[in-house]
């Protein structure tokens, strides 16, 4: 795992849990917006072909996972429905350089940092959901695998197309900012606040 520069508070999943409807609409829509954020690299970066089966791959397994929260959400009568977005995402990718290629190098980065956070906090419900609901802690144990090799494969893929070492020292100033920005959370019920 990446090592993020500001831990997630211990009060974090207990809190967020209070809004559980709410989390797993989030969820859902989190699973969508990392599908096309996937498939936005393919038809932008077509130039490189190392990211065109990975990220077709990480794109589908994505959908796989807005699927199951979507079944998990109408299990649960839970409706889904718009949701305004959390600050987190919006404030993390201000660091992202305007031009290519280091917009790109930037933007995977971010995307691996994200990934990051999703797992620690994913990791986080699942322990604090232990003995209360089994299905829902069974379910984010099962994500925090897949967003450890999500956030482990858009660095691998970085240190593919870009120098290992630029990619190493522009991932520790994604993981400060990112730092701060987790400094700013507004505490919502949110997977990324």
């Amino acid at each position: 795992m990446l090592k993020l520069r500001h831990r997630t508070d211990a009060d974090w999943a207990p809190r967020v849990l209070a809004g559980l409807p709410e989390l797993l609409v989030e969820q859902a829509h989190l699973e969508k917006k990392a599908a096309s954020t996937a498939l936005g690299f393919l038809f932008r970066y077509p130039e490189h072909l190392v990211l065109q089966a990975p990220l077709s791959e990480l794109a589908r397994e994505e959908l796989e996972h807005f699927e199951a929260t979507l079944a998990l959400l109408q299990a649960r009568g839970i409706r889904f429905g718009r949701q305004r977005p959390g600050p987190y995402a919006g404030r993390l990718l201000r660091i992202a350089r305007p031009a290519d290629p280091e917009r790109l190098l930037d933007q995977m980065l971010c995307c691996a940092v994200i990934e990051a956070r999703s797992c620690e906090r994913m990791k986080a419900l699942a322990t604090a959901l232990r003995g209360v609901d089994e299905v829902l802690a069974d379910f984010y144990f099962d994500l925090v695998v897949s967003e450890a090799r999500h956030h482990g494969l858009y660095v691998r893929l970085a240190k593919e197309i870009f120098d290992p070492d630029l990619v190493q020292a522009r991932l520790d100033e994604v993981l400060d900012h990112e730092g701060e920005v987790m400094r700013e959370a507004t505490g919502m019920a949110r997977l990324h606040d």
